[in-house]
Formats: structure tokens, C-alpha cells, sequence
């Protein structure tokens, strides 16, 4: 019997690329669930590739308009409502939660509750919530495998075995397209420099976050959830050449890695053949062609992100879903030329000054309502 799929956030580019490795193994995996936002023309044409039994998208009014576009007998859902009933269904195995935001904690958590196997690339909400996600996700038995290249990397070396020796976990960064250009020239750059990363293909949200380091600060509080590992145990290393994906160093100095091309689909098929590994079509490494590999420590005035990931990393409560929330609406501000880059840092760094009222244990309305502030104070600030 094939192994069932329920992905969430088909047509972005790591939904699109899950497709691809389900495509090359569908021998064994088979699609029941295909979910999107709003890009119907393409959540269609995936629905006739792969005849899912059912679609999901963000409101009523997409979902009427889509049912003219696909076989009448798949089902049509729509919402947050939708997508916890997909990952209700008795056919599904694994999800893939490839949907960005905290709109993906309350499937999450439904997931969870209902012991799917779960193939995460979402990192808000582990970042929002991750003090309630992972003892959820450990009470139920249930595995939750990063589709992060560097949490996969982090995952793949670290193994049950080597969990009680490890000294320190070391998240890579290629540095993003400002690496090496001085900050006084950032404001004078276009958005099309910004977006264009010097090694992957990303969508817009995650090509900014890559150029402020703010998408390494929440892989740092990420880590922390996923690994139950210390904030000051885990380093961030700029690494240009893209090839380390991540390491850990054990507590007599050893160090694993794990190197590869980077191609997401590597990480998308580890965590959905877990542990099992199973041939590929992407391209192998040639270390001929490797002329050195480097590292440097990040440069935290230039790149004030990462550092405010950590110090929201260090408070706790509801400090990192107001940083995480705070981000999210200045880069929207950004993208929509309301805001210079160099804003970005200034603008959340203010939001989290102005946050006085943490609550150490948050539930999941006080996060959700911690996020909602952050977002009408963000909007403020960047007016």
C-alpha cells in the first residue's frame, strides 16, 4: 500500500518541489490532499497531475471558483476548517506543512493530535509556539521531521545515538546577497537585488528574511524546539559555498556535517522516506570541484536580525511570536515600498521594546493575540 499525503501549500516553491519528489517515487506515495492560498490555476492543473480526493483554499469564495476548474468528484474545502479536517483523515500518513505563517500552528497541532506523521518547513510555528508543539508532538508519539536544509542537516547527523554527547549545534548561512557589500549601500539597491539569493530559489517573504539573517535568527530559535538544545549552544556560521548544510560537534570534539548540492528536494525526500533513503535525480556533489570551504562569524551590526532572534530566543513567553509577527508585516512593508530595507531590523527592534506585557507560558490564543498586537504595532511604526 502507497504511503498518503496531505500537502499543505502546493504551489509554493517547496510545495512544488515535494511534488516532484512524490512524482519520482510514486511507487510508494500518492497524494490525497492538495492545499493552497489563492493560486487556483495552479492548485488545478496539480489537482489533474496527481487526482488528489481533495483540495483546500484559503476562503469560500476561491473555493467556489475552483470547483469549475477540476473533476467534480474531488472535494472542495476551504480555510482554517478545511485544513484541519484534511489532517483528520483517516487516509492521510504524512502532511507536509509547506504553508508559511502561524495560520499553520492550529493544523499543526490537529496533525498532532491525531498522530500524522508530519514533514515540517514551517518555521513560524515553532517559533510562535514551540513550547507547546513539541511536548504535544512527544506526548502523541509523533515524529516531527524539518524539511529546513539546515535542520535536516542538523537532523540527519545528530541521530538518537549522539543526542546525549552533543556539545553544540552550528547552523550555516551563505551570508544572502549583502555578504559582502558595505551597509551604508543597502537603502541604494534595488528589491530585485534583495530577492535574488547568490544560492537558492525562494519566495519573496524568505529572500528578504535571507538578506537581514532574520531567517537564521529563527532558525536559531527553531533549533532550540526541535533539538531541546540550549540558545547558547547553538552557533550561527556564515558559510558562502552553500555546501555544509549544518553541523554538530560532539563533547570530545568531534564534528558531523552534512554536505550536499543544495536542492531542497534532498530534504523533502529525506523527511518523507525517513529512515529509509532511496535514490534521487538531483546532482552529486563533486569535491573536485570544491576549491575551498570557508566560515566566519556573523557580522551582528551589520545584521541586527539575528541578534534580535536571540534576545527574543532568551526572553521567552511571547517575545518570539511578537518578533516573528513584527518581521513578518516590516518585510510586507518593505516589499510594498513603504519602508527602506535598512528599516526592517529598526522597526521590530522597536516593536519588542514596546512589548511589555509577556506572558511567560502563553497559550495559543495569548500567542495568537501577542501576533495580532505586533502586526497593528508594526503597521503603525511603518507608516
Amino acid at each position: 500500500m502507497k504511503t498518503r499525503i496531505a500537502l499543505l501549500g502546493s504551489t509554493g516553491s517547496i510545495g512544488v518541489n515535494a511534488l516532484k519528489v512524490i512524482s519520482s517515487l510514486n511507487d510508494r506515495f500518492e497524494i490525497t490532499a492538495l492545499c493552497a492560498d489563492s493560486n487556483i490555476k495552479a492548485l488545478s492543473g496539480q489537482a489533474r497531475s496527481f487526482d488528489p480526493k481533495v483540495l483546500c483554499v484559503r476562503d469560500g469564495w476561491l473555493s467556489g471558483k475552483l470547483k469549475a476548474l477540476v473533476h467534480p468528484e474531488i472535494s472542495i474545502l476551504n480555510g482554517a476548517d478545511g485544513l484541519e479536517e484534511i489532517v483528520s483523515r483517516p487516509d492521510v500518513d504524512i502532511v507536509i506543512f509547506a504553508i508559511s505563517g502561524s495560520s499553520c500552528i492550529a493544523p499543526l497541532l490537529c496533525a498532532i493530535k491525531n498522530r500524522k506523521r508530519i514533514a515540517l518547513a514551517n518555521k513560524e510555528s515553532l517559533v510562535s509556539a514551540g513550547a507547546i508543539v513539541m511536548p504535544l508532538a512527544k506526548k502523541n508519539n509523533v515524529s516531527i521531521i524539518p524539511i529546513d536544509s539546515e535542520h535536516s542537516a542538523i537532523f540527519q547527523c545528530l541521530g538518537s545515538e549522539k543526542r546525549p554527547f552533543l556539545n553544540k549545534i552550528y547552523l550555516t548561512a551563505t551570508g544572502g546577497p549583502l555578504l559582502d557589500i558595505p551597509k551604508k549601500r543597502f537603502d541604494s539597491l534595488s528589491r530585485k537585488f534583495i530577492l535574488n539569493h547568490p544560492k537558492w530559489k525562494m519566495g519573496s517573504k524568505i529572500s528578504v528574511d535571507s538578506a537581514t539573517m532574520m531567517n537564521k535568527g529563527l532558525e536559531v530559535i527553531e533549533a532550540r524546539w526541535l533539538f531541546d538544545t540550549e540558545e547558547d549552544r547553538i552557533d550561527v556560521l556564515v558559510h558562502p559555498e552553500a555546501a555544509v548544510h549544518s553541523m554538530i560537534e560532539l563533547i570530545d570534539g568531534t564534528v558531523f556535517a552534512q554536505i550536499s548540492l543544495p536542492d531542497m528536494r534532498l530534504p523533502i525526500q529525506y523527511a518523507i522516506t525517513y529512515p529509509a533513503r532511496f535514490c534521487t535525480e538531483v546532482e552529486f556533489l563533486n569535491f573536485s570541484k570544491i576549491k575551498h570551504l570557508s566560515f566566519r562569524k556573523p557580522d551582528l551590526t551589520k545584521f541586527p536580525c539575528l541578534r534580535l532572534a536571540r534576545e527574543a530566543l532568551k526572553k521567552g513567553g511571547t517575545y518570539p511570536a511578537v518578533l516573528n509577527a513584527a518581521d513578518e508585516e516590516a518585510v510586507k512593508s518593505y516589499l510594498g515600498g513603504k519602508i527602506k530595507f535598512s528599516r526592517i531590523p529598526i522597526v521590530i527592534e522597536k516593536v519588542l521594546e514596546h512589548h511589555k506585557r509577556s506572558i511567560k507560558e502563553p497559550s495559543i490564543g495569548d500567542i495568537m493575540e501577542a501576533e495580532s498586537w505586533a502586526r497593528e504595532e508594526t503597521v503603525k511604526l511603518c507608516r
